[in-house]
C-alpha cells in the first residue's frame, strides 16, 4: 500500500504558502515603507517595524500605539493606530 503524503508534504520544492512565509506585494503606498519587491509577510512586518523604530513613531507613554508619518498616513487612514490595528491596516495594501 502506497504511502499518502500529508497536505504539508504535498506539492513541490518544499516552499511554504500561506501565513508569515506567503510572498506578497505591496502596493504603491506600502512600497514607500518597504520598497517595490515582493516579499514574506514576515519580512514586510520586520521592515515595517524597523521603519517605525528608525524614525521614533512609537507613542512614547503608549508603546502599544504608533503615530503616522506622511509615509504611513496614507496606509493607516488616521493619525495613530495600535500595534493591533496597525497589522489589518497593512494587509489591505498587498496583493
Amino acid at each position: 500500500m502506497a504511502e499518502k503524503k500529508s497536505a504539508k508534504n504535498a506539492g513541490g520544492g518544499g516552499q511554504a504558502r500561506g501565513g508569515l512565509a506567503q510572498r506578497v506585494q505591496p502596493d504603491a503606498q506600502l512600497a514607500a515603507v518597504v520598497g517595490n519587491d515582493p516579499l514574506p509577510r514576515s519580512e514586510m512586518t520586520k521592515k515595517i517595524w524597523d521603519y517605525i523604530k528608525s524614525n521614533d513613531l512609537q507613542d512614547p507613554d503608549n508603546r502599544r500605539m504608533i503615530n503616522a508619518d506622511d509615509k504611513l498616513r496614507p496606509i493607516f487612514g488616521k493619525d495613530q493606530v495600535s500595534m493591533f490595528e496597525m497589522t489589518r491596516l497593512v494587509n489591505q495594501h498587498v496583493e
